[in-house]
């Protein structure tokens, strides 16, 4: 496939994404478990927002933030695996000048945003667990709302910059990005300047982003142990302990795959391409299927709500014969 060389500016009409180097041969196998895997993070996610939306119990501040969970997970799932899938199955390789920007802004404002809505989710569990008694005078539904709106524009005006000062760059020759979807710093990579003030703002917004909702939610747990430890009754500490296991297994999700994408991207010179590359799939596709899942088997409340969607469901067609 041959690309445009370039346009009148200094950027390439369109580039062209490999998707998993090494693994040519097998395309169009390794397609179907991503198709199932995006398949389950969107009819997962949908199903979560449809139950909060239509059972008025669950307009809680936990479950309204699963809810802006399950948009992020959409957006962010939704922004990569189309065309990935593309790609495998179709040999679509080429992208667009500005889709591939556009790509990159959602990816990484969307990521931005998925990590604030886990630091205000562990915000929600302290302030339940520590203070229930005036848990929904301090969580109220404005005080929710702020606080998505504040993680909101935190990723969009942290992630501005990237395309910003990427437009502005000149491009090498070289039009390919060789993995499955455009990424800052392969991106990055193409351009023929000098890259330091890019690679140093990425860095500052990596560590200021996801540093400073780790650090958010370290204290929050440190906070909610002492609490619980305190309880007199074990069941007490065992309920308190379930409430929190959920959303623990949310963040494992979301920042394992990403430290090691992150991580490799810079520093792992050695780890195998193929190895850099499936982690970095699994970081935009494993966290939006994996939470659904997670929320919808441990949440009694979500849990009961589709049970009796699926009996409501079943005893209507039922009644049709």
């Amino acid at each position: 496939m041959m690309l445009s060389l370039r346009n009148s500016s200094s950027h390439p009409v369109s580039f062209l994404l490999l998707g998993i180097p090494g693994l040519e041969n097998s395309h169009f196998w390794i397609a179907f478990p991503f198709c199932v895997m995006y398949a389950v993070a969107v009819v997962g996610n949908i199903i979560v927002l449809h139950v909060i939306r239509t059972d008025h119990t669950l307009h809680q501040p936990m479950y309204l933030f699963l809810a802006m969970l399950a948009i992020t997970d959409l957006v962010l799932s939704s922004s990569t695996q189309p065309k990935m899938l593309a790609i495998l199955w179709f040999h679509a390789h080429e992208i667009e000048y500005h889709a591939c920007l556009i790509q990159v802004f959602f990816i990484h404002a969307f990521s931005s945003v998925e990590s604030g809505v886990l630091m205000a989710m562990a915000l929600d569990r302290y302030v339940a667990i520590c203070f229930p008694l005036r848990h929904s005078t301090i969580l109220t539904p404005s005080v929710v709302g702020r606080l998505g709106a504040a993680v909101m524009i935190r990723g969009v005006l942290w992630v501005s910059p990237f395309c910003i000062m990427i437009s502005r760059m000149p491009f090498c020759f070289n039009r390919v990005i060789p993995q499955s979807y455009c990424e800052h710093m392969a991106v990055l990579k193409l351009v023929c300047a000098d890259t330091t003030v890019n690679r140093g703002y990425g860095l500052f917004v990596a560590f200021s982003v996801a540093g400073f909702d780790m650090i958010v939610i370290s204290i929050s747990y440190v906070m909610i142990l002492r609490a619980v430890l305190r309880l007199p009754s074990g069941e007490a500490r065992l309920k308190a302990f379930g409430t929190c296991a959920s959303h623990i297994c949310v963040i494992l999700a979301l920042y394992i795959p990403a430290l090691f994408s992150f991580l490799t991207h810079r520093f792992g010179h050695h780890v195998p391409r193929v190895v850099h590359i499936m982690f970095a799939n699994l970081y935009v596709l494993a966290p939006p299927m994996l939470n659904p899942i997670i929320y919808g088997v441990r949440t009694k409340q979500i849990r009961d709500r589709v049970w009796f969607l699926l009996l409501q469901k079943e005893q209507m067609e039922q009644k049709k014969y």
